[in-house]
């Protein structure tokens, strides 16, 4: 079942995609302080529908305290890992004196080795370190003004989304009403095929993606320990965050697990590490990510790439993380509306082959009405 537009000529319809992508795009830009907070509130949403439904049918509680019960056991567990990473920063902290000894030791048999490999004298190696310090020390203030606006905005932006996030699940029966009373009664079939597959997809994307963080974070910290690398779990929990941005996120742990370590090791466990993390993310990339993730969104790889490039460039880091969704939510629509499914097959991958694991999947899946239940009913007579 599709949905069928009006077709224009070739000429109009270019026009109006080009007209409506500057527009949305500007939008989008202009619009980042609401619209970050309130995609989030949409992921998490979708993610904790299914306990919220739990405490409604099992413990019988009124939709507010379910949706609100929900929305608190989320920032419990978000809390308790934000809590473990500051009590190993906390240990960071407590060796500094000696991580700042061994850093200058480490420095020292680095300039002493471009000194010999590379002939350029210790002086002049002072100097530019003296010039580097110096420009960051005339760009330290601005830093700490804007590392401290960085801190209330973070504040700002989860207080907004846990608010969001209780208001979709609490009205969710009245907004999936309005999405499928604002299209045509003959697509109101169409409207309920598109929610119930952005909810299946959506929810075993993150949970994939949790499972994903958690093994990767977990054989890091394994490994690492085993080498006698020093804070190997803090690494380890870090390496597991940051590889949930594609691509980016494992340069960036590699980055840092070896600034860390060649500041508490000598230099031949940082060429391991590295090693170890980039054997890490191989093995993600081409095992793991496509058992527990790639087989819940079907999307290609060089509009992940694109995607993540873009989300940095209008979000940021939030960009980046909520690309990929949106992108899996886009090809859903794409592929149920006839005149862009050219674009929805431009967005997945040339799969020739049997069906997905997805595709059989979602045969076997539940209806809306199923999975949501009396959401698509009249809603109770609870108030917040």
């Amino acid at each position: 079942m599709h949905l069928k537009l009006p077709s224009q000529p070739l000429v109009i319809r270019l026009a109006c995609t080009l007209l409506s992508l500057m527009a949305i795009g500007y939008l989008v830009i202009l619009g980042k302080e609401i619209m970050a907070p309130f995609l989030f509130a949409c992921l998490f949403s979708v993610l904790l529908l299914p306990l919220a439904k739990f405490f409604e049918k099992k413990w019988r509680f009124r939709r507010n305290m379910a949706s609100m019960a929900a929305v608190l056991l989320m920032v419990l567990c978000i809390g308790g890992l934000f809590y473990f990473l500051g009590a190993q920063m906390s240990r960071l902290a407590d060796d500094w004196p000696q991580f700042k000894e061994q850093l200058n030791t480490s420095i020292s048999d680095l300039q002493h080795w471009i000194s010999r490999s590379f002939h350029i004298s210790m002086t002049k190696q002072a100097n530019y370190v003296k010039d580097a310090t110096t420009k960051m020390v005339d760009t330290g203030a601005s830093v700490a003004g804007a590392t401290l606006v960085s801190v209330s905005s973070i504040v700002i932006f989860t207080v907004f989304t846990m608010i969001y996030t209780f208001f979709f699940l609490f009205y969710r029966g009245l907004i999936l009403k309005f999405l499928v009373k604002v299209f045509k009664e003959s697509n109101g079939g169409l409207v309920v095929e598109i929610i119930e597959q952005v909810q299946f997809i959506v929810r075993k994307y993150i949970v994939g993606l949790l499972i994903e963080m958690s093994i990767v974070s977990a054989v890091v910290s394994i490994i690492f320990s085993l080498m006698g690398v020093k804070y190997a779990v803090l690494l380890g929990v870090v390496t597991g965050i940051f590889n949930l941005v594609p691509y980016i996120g494992i340069f960036s742990a590699i980055i840092l697990s070896a600034l860390i370590t060649f500041a508490s090791a000598a230099a031949g466990k940082v060429l391991w590490v590295v090693i170890v993390l980039v054997i890490v993310h191989m093995l993600d990339s081409n095992l793991l990510l496509p058992l527990v993730v790639g087989s819940k969104v079907k999307i290609n790889a060089m509009i992940t790439v694109l995607g993540v490039v873009l989300g940095e460039m209008m979000w940021g880091i939030p960009g980046m993380f909520l690309s990929i969704p949106v992108i899996a939510v886009l090809k859903i629509i794409f592929d149920r509306i006839e005149p862009m499914q050219p674009w929805g097959l431009l967005l997945g991958e040339d799969d020739t082959g049997p069906k997905s694991a997805v595709e059989k999947t979602l045969g076997t899946e539940p209806t809306l009405e199923d999975r949501v239940g009396a959401d698509l009913q009249e809603p109770d007579n609870t108030s917040v």
